[in-house]
């Protein structure tokens, strides 16, 4: 068993390397060195929480994470990058299903404490009775009592708001449940009664009502994280995930205070205010409201879209390889269709090829590109690309429309003119690449159909616009040998 102080320096140490790792993640060329940070932070962490003071019951918890630490191994292998938006998603959901958990026990365990004192033993003879959370109980005066009260509702508020949220999220990005957004006859005022009859359960709760009290606020809970992220159309789901991370962060924070855990109050304030930084960022880069994304309800249709008039010319590997070979200057845009095709690979040998025909080359990173903030770097960075290429949309946008050829690799919404062009669009306003000002565009994707929100998009439509369908792995391992 370590004693207190042991616990506290390595809770310090573990918070440096969080902070650090959060800090490498910013940079491409550091942030291998900023996961083993993060790693080696979270080794001590469980390390020395695990044996610190008044923990026991090791016959079955060393168990457990030995059960956890191999299914995550397994999923870690098993969970192909395409399907790490939805598998994020499913561990936010864990982390606010553990909040309620802790809150709900939190209670009883005072609870407990409570009837023992009031059965009249002296206050150390409690003290003395009890053990692990049990112990801090009893030795709390009934200010420190109060307080944790409002630390178990905020938990299991937060808490149960991320897990039902995140399922959903869950949902959305695997395609179990239809992108479009989706409220029960009411909207937002079943959501704000929910949240007022949450609010008034917690003042009963907070006066000595009993434990049903925080049963229903869980109930109700559920129900608003259900509703909110149904309410959120699928072109907003990279907002949703970095928002779902926000609260899981918070949710972790309020359990920190709950079990007077420093190291995860630090940790979970680090996540919150990341993610509600993240968040911040997507909506600036989506042009939505962030108190709008909050509540959710958004990413619908604001009226008839506008007809797109023209229709879709299709070109092969020879047409794009011809336009190539005669460009001066190429731009890649990336999307989620790369990654689902897993053509990044390919795409870094096109890239490759075309620089040593004295070609320049470079990538428009859209913000929001894939179904996961830094999705498309991620991918590009395995597939060695160069980082000095990789360009963000506010560097790259001006220059477009000096540029011979643009590529766009399964990309819809990111690249689509109506958000600027058609105020009546689901996503007017949002800021697009604008690749149509290139002299040339070349769209390789699968089919006709829309992008994952539904939207059409004018894009394919244009007289400077060609369609390069087929799978974007295949179609551009056949340009390759193309390229002179």
């Amino acid at each position: 068993m370590l004693s207190q102080g042991f616990v506290s320096a390595a809770a310090i140490a573990a918070s440096v390397l969080f902070i650090l790792s959060l800090g490498g993640l910013s940079n491409q060329e550091k942030a291998k060195r900023a996961v083993w940070y993060g790693i080696v932070g979270m080794a001590i962490a469980v390390f020395f929480t695990a044996f610190g003071p008044g923990i026991g019951g090791y016959w079955w918890m060393v168990p457990m994470m030995i059960i956890g630490a191999a299914i995550g191994v397994y999923v870690a292998k098993k969970v192909d990058m395409t399907e790490m938006p939805q598998l994020v998603a499913a561990l936010h959901s864990f982390v606010g299903l553990a909040a309620v958990f802790v809150g709900f026990n939190a209670d009883l365990e005072r609870r407990r404490v409570l009837v023992a004192q009031l059965a009249g033993s002296g206050a150390e003879r409690v003290g003395e009775s009890f053990s692990a959370f049990a112990a801090l109980v009893a030795e709390k005066t009934p200010a420190e009592l109060a307080f944790l009260q409002v630390e178990v509702v905020l938990g299991v508020f937060i808490g149960a708001v991320t897990f039902t949220g995140s399922v959903v999220a869950f949902g959305k990005l695997a395609g179990k449940i239809g992108g479009k957004p989706r409220q029960l006859p009411g909207g937002h005022l079943l959501n704000a009664g929910a949240a007022v009859l949450s609010l008034l359960l917690a003042v009963l709760y907070l006066n000595g009502a009993g434990f049903w009290t925080l049963l229903l606020l869980a109930l109700l809970a559920f129900f608003i994280g259900w509703h909110l992220i149904m309410g959120i159309g699928g072109a907003d789901m990279p907002v949703v995930v970095s928002m779902l991370n926000s609260y899981s962060g918070w949710a972790a924070a309020a359990i920190g205070f709950t079990l007077s855990n420093d190291l995860l109050i630090v940790t979970g304030a680090l996540v919150g205010s990341s993610g509600a930084i993240l968040s911040y960022i997507m909506c600036k880069a989506m042009n939505r409201n962030f108190v709008n994304v909050i509540l959710g309800g958004f990413g619908g249709s604001k009226g008839p879209a506008a007809e797109i008039e023209g229709e879709q010319i299709a070109i092969d590997a020879g047409g794009v390889a011809s336009a190539l070979n005669d460009a001066d200057s190429v731009i890649i845009v990336p999307g989620y269709g790369m990654a689902v095709a897993q053509a990044q690979s390919a795409v870094s040998d096109l890239t490759r090829k075309l620089r040593a025909a004295g070609k320049e080359v470079r990538f428009g990173i859209h913000p929001v590109a894939g179904r996961l903030p830094g999705h498309m770097n991620v991918l590009l960075a395995e597939a060695r690309v160069p980082y000095d290429i990789v360009m963000e949309m506010d560097e790259i946008n001006d220059d477009f429309a000096a540029t011979d050829v643009v590529i766009v690799i399964g990309s819809n919404d990111i690249v689509n003119p109506a958000a600027q062009e058609d105020p009546n669009s689901p996503i007017a306003g949002m800021p697009v690449l604008k690749v149509w000002e290139a002299k040339q565009v070349f769209v390789c994707k699968r089919g006709q159909g829309t992008g994952y929100s539904g939207i059409e998009n004018p894009l394919f439509f244009k007289e400077n616009t060609r369609m390069f369908y087929g799978d974007a792995k295949s179609s551009i391992d056949a340009l390759v040998p193309m390229i002179d």
